[in-house]
């Protein structure tokens, strides 16, 4: 499958699976949000993504709370 220039959003990115997860897509060309409730860990894993030459940006919400999300 080829996932080259796709784009995926990932909640629970700046960590764990969701870390792991992110890096992977990125590995396959895909361009990333990747969510978190941490800003920090966020805004690592997409400048990690960064360096695999896609887009990635950090966002930090809680997707428990559906007043961040639509922010």
């Amino acid at each position: 499958m080829n996932l080259d220039g796709k784009s995926a959003v990932v909640t629970g990115g700046g960590n764990g699976i969701g870390r792991a997860l992110c890096l992977a897509l990125a590995r396959e060309g895909v361009n990333l949000a990747v969510a978190d409730i941490d800003a920090a860990a966020a805004k690592a894993v997409a400048d990690e993504a960064r360096g695999t030459g896609v887009e990635a940006v950090g966002i930090a919400t809680d997707v428990t709370d559906e007043d961040a999300v639509n922010d």
